[in-house]
């Protein structure tokens, strides 16, 4: 369907027209007139009614797409196989694992008994239960007929007595925190309310820590519970003053030591205490110092003694790895130095081996230390791919489960020997047939590395995958997806939902830009505070990329972006509008710089060292103001814009989307710009699985119609 069409199908219903009441914002002398200012007001009878409406206007506008919806939707089903199991994880005498069933929405969580026969990890062919299971949480009886429900927290206890686990059933991530005991299936009266994510079990499962957060939404504060006592009893054990800073509560891997992370975006401090002693004093590893970043693994060296393992960029910009005696930490000596082409990420500590995850030439590796020194790295051998740990809970392994996949290989579960290196393939995720029995054949698929020339030379990697044979003549509808900040990597994975777009045409490409984490610390740094733009042109080089190497042309190039992706979404959109044939904005940060300016409103002073800050710096509000979507709707012609949102999401407010499209309604140029309001929901969108899969449905649809696809 072409723009035209897509333009004059919406045409059919008229966009609501929302209320201008000015309203004047000034700082550091610059005036701003919001007219929308009023939408902030959750509470307003008439902020429900504008929403309403624009769902009203976005539903009459796409009922052209309803039967693409259907057919995508049914396609999703389909190749999705519905009852599954998820590879089970031991962890001392139990195997802990998910299964799903066909029809049922939300996950059901189990174990069973390690028997002498178990070899491996014990599955079933047809993913039904295992014999014996145990069944922990069933999601489905949690949600029962709610529109929302999300599980937190879900950790039990070292000896596999207790578990303890958190609930959301409005989508605001506020969780209340409940414990079971696992031996008669009883839940217990201790009832902690608005918990946030994340909690740690004393080493006898007598004590529970766990965070809360305060009125702007930061986690602040960590506690203890004692089991079977009332949540009024509990102690604060740690509280954080200073606004920019986060804190997390967990264990070591060896379950010897509670950690407490105090985090800001550039700085981190972290505390232990002996998991045997719930009731003694937290001590810091290393004292914050501004600007260095350090994470700690505990580790039983040969000779006995603890040792931490300390990952820190202190004069390290990609980081490096330290070890140091647990009695004098400051005495560290470098165990892997730094390098400029690797980011070390993260380390999991065995009781004979490291696990060392890192980033190299936008791709993901992983490097094994045995206990005698000597080590290895394993390869893989696909041009753009994803490795990541997996579920690792025993430390007394010689095993490492990790997660492989690509743009055309589906989801795989390796346990790697850590000895000798050897991958054994537990799982691939299946991937059934469509509904008119064409089989999954990744050999119909292949997968590239483009690189794009941004304005200042800098080369931008670019993951795609398409059709074999796919024709590049610019006739070919491409969708290209990008994030950018929080040193966030999008890494190449696969999807299913997307098959139902290559196999309509399309190629799906992936633009790494600046802000991210793909090609090391740098690539972040580039892409934030003073030098966030770059983010931005990063993602019209990719754009103008592909059009050049003829994948396609821009009406038929669609933009897909969420959350802080979603502020690219809007900033591209002013910049070069001419660029894409249409705009997904998911939960967008579009009006970035009203936001920044409210140290009242959830992450905003946490976020200052990640954009700036406008409140106090003249320089950083006039940067912010240059590239603020919201403010810079300009007298341009638009291409058709798709943003959706979540009525209870907590880190990107609805009111954002909202002001944004009701701005570029007024505006009257190009679109046609639909608002779709989950009034249900929170940042993730809708949380049952087959509700979230006719989510997708509807902004691929949506995808598909407005570049023009043929059919499947």
């Amino acid at each position: 369907m072409t723009t035209e069409r897509v333009s004059a199908e919406a045409g059919n219903a008229a966009a609501p027209a929302a209320r201008r009441i000015p309203t004047e914002r000034t700082h550091h002398g610059d005036t701003f007139i919001d007219e929308y200012a009023w939408l902030a007001d959750k509470d307003n009878p008439e902020t429900i009614a504008y929403l309403t409406a624009e769902n009203a206007y976005t539903e009459a506008a796409t009922a052209g797409q309803a039967a693409l919806r259907d057919e995508i939707f049914g396609e999703i089903k389909a190749r999705t196989k519905e009852t599954d199991l998820s590879v089970p994880s031991r962890k001392g005498g139990w195997w802990y694992y998910a299964r799903t069933v066909a029809g049922q929405q939300y996950a059901v969580h189990c174990r069973r008994e390690v028997r002498p026969g178990d070899t491996g990890p014990p599955m079933t062919e047809d993913g039904a239960a295992l014999d014996g299971e145990e069944v922990l949480l069933d999601g489905n009886e949690l949600a029962g007929d709610g529109k929302f429900f999300r599980l937190g927290a879900f950790a039990t206890s070292p000896d596999g007595s207790w578990l303890a686990y958190s609930t959301d059933f409005a989508g605001n991530e506020r969780y209340t925190l409940r414990i079971k005991d696992l031996a008669t299936g009883t839940v217990l009266p201790d009832e902690i309310p608005d918990t946030y994510y994340g909690l740690a079990w004393s080493l006898d499962g007598s004590a529970l820590f766990y965070v809360t957060v305060n009125a702007a939404w930061r986690p602040y504060r960590v506690w203890r519970h004692i089991v079977g006592t009332a949540a009024a009893d509990d102690v604060i054990v740690f509280e954080e003053a200073d606004e920019r800073f986060v804190l997390g509560v967990g264990l070591t891997r060896s379950e010897r030591y509670l950690q407490i992370a105090a985090m800001s975006t550039l700085t981190s401090e972290v505390w232990l205490l002996d998991a045997a002693q719930p009731a003694g004093e937290f001590s810091v590893v290393m004292p914050r110092r501004q600007g260095v970043e350090y994470s700690v693994d505990h580790q039983i060296g040969a000779d006995g003694t603890d040792r931490l393992l300390i990952l820190h960029n202190d004069n390290a910009e990609n980081f490096e790895l330290a070890v140091a005696p647990l009695a004098d930490p400051a005495a560290s000596t470098p165990l892997i130095g730094h390098r400029a082409d690797t980011r070390l990420v993260d380390v999991d500590a065995f009781a004979d081996y490291l696990a060392v995850y890192y980033r190299r030439d936008g791709l993901t590796g992983l490097r094994i230390i045995r206990g005698d020194g000597t080590e290895h790295e394993i390869a893989f051998g696909e041009p753009v791919y994803e490795m990541h740990p997996g579920s690792n809970p025993e430390y007394y392994s010689g095993k490492f489960r990790l997660g492989y996949v690509s743009l055309v290989t589906p989801n795989s579960v390796y346990d790697c020997d850590m000895a000798t290196g050897e991958l054994g393939l537990l799982r691939r995720q299946p991937v059934l047939a469509r509904p008119d029995g064409r089989e999954y054949d990744p050999a119909d698929y292949e997968q590239h590395r483009e690189w794009a020339t941004a304005g200042d030379s800098t080369q931008i990697p670019i993951s795609l995958v398409c059709r074999k044979g796919a024709r590049r003549d610019g006739s070919a509808p491409c969708l290209l997806y990008g994030y950018g900040s929080y040193e966030i990597s999008i890494d190449p994975g696969f999807s299913i939902s997307r098959l139902s777009l290559l196999d309509r045409g399309f190629s799906f490409a992936i633009a790494h830009v600046r802000g991210g984490g793909e090609m090391g610390r740098h690539w972040y740094d580039e892409g934030k505070l003073l030098r966030k733009a770059n983010t931005f042109t990063d993602f019209i080089a990719c754009a103008e990329h592909l059009v050049s190497q003829g994948w396609t042309a821009p009406s038929r190039l669609v933009a897909r972006g969420g959350s802080a992706g979603g502020l690219l979404m809007g900033a591209v959109a002013n910049l070069a509008p001419q660029d894409f044939g249409g705009i997904v904005a998911q939960v967008p940060f579009v009006d970035a710089l009203t936001s920044i300016l409210d140290p009242s409103l959830p992450l905003t002073v946490t976020e200052w060292e990640e954009w700036g800050d406008p409140l106090h710096d003249p320089k950083a509000y006039e940067y912010i103001k240059s590239y603020s979507p919201y403010e810079n709707i300009g007298d341009l012609t638009y291409p058709p814009i798709l943003a959706i949102t979540s009525l209870n999401d907590t880190r990107v407010l609805y009111r954002e989307p909202a002001k944004w499209i009701a701005k570029l309604q007024a505006a009257g140029h190009g679109g046609p710009f639909l608002l779709k309001t989950e009034m249900a929901a929170g940042h993730g969108g809708r949380s049952g699985r087959y509700d979230a899969w006719h989510e997708e449905a509807f902004v691929l649809a949506w995808i598909a119609s407005t570049a023009g696809a043929a059919a499947a």
